[in-house]
This record gives C-alpha cells, sequence and structure tokens, in this order.
C-alpha cells in the first residue's frame, strides 16, 4: 500500500498541504504527523487539536529521546583524564569542578529540545543547526522507515515554499528519496498568499500565532529569531522569556566552560562569561527593543499591545 505521510508543523504551510493531501486521496492513505521539539508555544498544541477536530483524523505526536546520549556523555565525562589541549590552548580534560557542575544537572528531563542541549552541552546555532535534523528530520525518518519496514511504500510530503529561503530556491517539486521513499513537495512554486487562501476557502482557520505577531509557526523562539518578532515575543509571552532563561542556566551548567546562551551560542571568545552577559536571553529582548543597529531605544517597542492583532502578513485587514 501506499501511504502519504504529510508533516505537520502547526503553521500554515503544512496545513495546506495536508489539506491537498486528504483532497486528493482516501483518509486510510493520509498519515500526518508531528515532530514535537518540546520549544513550542501552547497555541501549536491547540491549533493540532484543532486542524484532529475540523478533519476528523489523527496527528500521530512524535518525540525524540536523548535518554541514551545523556547516560553516555555522563559516563565519559565522569571518566575524562585527558591531558591533551585544543588548538588555543585549553585543557580538552573536564576540570573535577566542571565535571561535579555538570554531572548534577545531566538528567533526561523528557523534553526534547532541553535534553538535546544538555547532551550537546549548547544550543544550536546557525552555524551549527543542529536542532532541525536531531527534532524534526530524524523522528520523521525513523517513523517513515518503520512503515516501509512493513512493508509500505511512503510518499513524504513536505510544505516547501521556494520563496521562503535562498536555502529552498532551487527545492525539487517530486524526487525519490530512499528505496520505497519518495517526497512530494506540492507548494514549491506557491506563495504565501496562495497557502493562506488555499486554507481559507477550505474553512480551516490559521494559527492564532500568526495573529500575533508570529512570521512562522515552530520553535518559541527559534534560535533564528528575528528582532521584531523577539520583542513581539517578550511583550505577549514574557513566560517563555523566563523559560529560556532557565533553560540557559541548566545547558551552561552542562556546558564545560560553564555558560551557555540560546541566541548567538556559536559567538567564541576566551570569556564566556562577558557572552554570557551580552547574549543571554534577557540582553537579547533588551536589544529587539532597540533601533540604529542597538545603539538607540525604540520609544514604540513599549507599545505593543499584547491582545492586538499583528500580522507580517496583512491578516488583521
Amino acid at each position: 500500500m501506499i501511504l502519504h505521510v504529510v508533516s505537520v508543523s502547526g503553521g500554515k504551510d503544512s496545513a495546506a498541504t495536508l489539506l491537498l493531501a486528504m483532497s486528493r486521496f482516501r483518509r486510510d492513505r493520509v498519515v500526518p504527523i508531528f515532530c514535537d521539539t518540546g520549544n513550542e508555544h501552547e497555541a501549536v498544541y491547540e491549533y493540532l487539536d484543532y486542524l484532529e477536530r475540523a478533519l476528523d483524523i489523527q496527528i500521530h505526536r512524535l518525540r525524540a529521546s536523548f535518554d541514551d546520549e545523556i547516560a553516555a556523555k555522563r559516563m565519559f565525562i565522569a571518566r575524562d583524564q585527558r591531558q591533551r589541549r585544543d588548538k588555543s590552548g585549553r585543557r580538552l580534560r573536564w576540570s573535577n569542578k566542571a565535571k561535579r557542575r555538570a554531572l548534577a544537572v545531566l538528567h533526561p528531563t523528557g523534553n526534547p529540545f532541553l535534553d538535546l542541549c544538555l547532551w550537546k552541552g549548547r544550543f544550536p546555532s546557525r552555524k551549527a543547526q543542529f536542532c532541525t535534523e536531531e527534532l524534526k528530520t530524524k523522528p520523521a525518518v525513523l517513523f517513515q522507515l518503520g512503515l516501509v519496514d512493513q512493508g509500505h511504500t511512503v510518499v513524504s510530503w513536505q510544505g516547501v515554499r521556494r520563496d521562503e529561503s535562498p536555502a529552498r530556491a532551487n527545492a525539487l517539486k517530486f524526487e525519490r528519496i530512499g528505496p520505497r521513499m519518495f517526497a512530494f513537495r506540492p507548494l514549491v512554486e506557491w506563495s504565501a498568499a496562495q497557502v493562506f487562501d488555499h486554507c481559507a476557502q477550505a474553512g480551516i482557520q490559521p494559527n492564532p500565532l500568526y495573529l500575533q505577531g508570529c512570521s512562522r509557526v515552530g520553535c518559541m523562539p527559534c534560535i533564528n529569531v528575528g528582532k521584531d518578532e523577539l520583542r513581539q515575543i517578550s511583550a505577549r509571552w514574557p513566560e517563555h522569556v523566563e523559560r529560556i532563561a532557565q533553560w540557559e542556566l541548566l545547558v551552561g551548567q552542562a556546558c564545560k566552560r560553564g555558560f551557555s546562551t540560546m541566541l548567538s551560542d556559536g559567538h567564541e571568545a576566551a570569556d564566556r562569561r562577558e557572552i554570557f552577559a551580552d547574549l543571554n536571553i534577557y540582553a537579547r529582548v533588551e536589544w529587539a527593543k532597540t533601533s540604529r543597529g542597538g545603539k538607540q531605544y525604540d520609544l514604540l517597542a513599549d507599545l505593543i499591545e499584547p491582545t492586538a492583532c499583528a500580522s507580517a502578513y496583512g491578516l488583521c485587514e
């Protein structure tokens, strides 16, 4: 049997992709999946529930686990006796103080994003964006390989548009990705406006986050969050900023140097304390309230009304 696995994120593109799949194939041939990163806004889970009710479907929730990786890292840190130094002259071996600090927090929390960062001892960055691979791609691929092992042919439906980014400018509409596995991207030539129109014509409402200053739906916040969106997040959902601040402290304790930040964690400097002071989540929120390259506070930044509609796609009109 050919199964059409649709990756649903809670965003506009995946919702339109799901609608297209359901309009073309029997309900028992369409298998929607959601890869839960653990760094999602609660509105995403509510929107998935809405889609299940509106379309009379079940969305399979997938969550990555890093229990084994964390256990292996605990053993490595406890036994680390290396004497060599890296190219910058820093010791490779974990100091006894750093060992005690890391081993105190290196335990699975059940949250995929946080556990991934604890295992890695750092947050993802633009140059090391391992979060997508570990939290989204791998769980989806493993799920689909399981279907192939059961004797099915799998078509992976992906809500990718070429105008989203330069990296997707040459995305193929259809391709073979493995034995009895294919990828289909029906939206590659669509615009964002076409996506919203298609959902509206089918009677499907957009995720409410699009009406609250978010240009994309996914991690809250994403490591690639823009200045305007970070400002909206801090004004509308300060509890998510507080959560990231707590995660920064935990991941910092699991880091050999003792400090780690979610935004711009790929920054390198001799003294990580200076980086943490400049780039921790609270410092980045303050930066998001400035203009002119961060040199001057934007006087309108504090005028965001948390209950007011704000859409990058003109959905409030």
